[in-house]
């Protein structure tokens, strides 16, 4: 809303608004000895950007590809992983096969 366009009751009440907020102001001054720092009044600059050289850019980029392709060959690493049998499980496989041949060569000898 533009300031031409407020009634002349709405600009008395702004007036009244402002000076019970420096009257305000002025009270929490002498209470903390000093004025406290409120974001209307400070007036630091924001901070400024850093450029990099654009050979700069592209070592930080590379840097950050390479730094992704190692991330995700580990991780695929992790994923597929190498299945590893228990000793239990080994001796029953062991077990099973030496029967199976077994049998095979009992039928075997039978045939002849």
């Amino acid at each position: 809303m533009n300031i031409t366009e407020l009634t002349t009751t709405q600009l008395t009440q702004i007036i009244a608004l402002k000076e019970q907020i420096e009257s305000l102001q002025a009270e929490i001054d002498s209470i903390a000895g000093g004025e406290i720092p409120s974001p209307s009044n400070q007036e630091s600059p924001p901070p400024a950007k850093r450029k990099l050289s654009p050979a700069h850019r592209r070592k930080l980029i590379k840097a950050l590809a390479k730094a992704r392709k190692i991330r995700s060959a580990k991780l695929k690493a992790a994923k597929k992983g190498k299945r590893r049998i228990s000793a239990a499980g080994r001796a029953a496989m062991s077990a099973a096969g030496k029967a199976r041949w077994a049998k095979a060569r009992a039928e075997g000898r039978k045939g002849l």
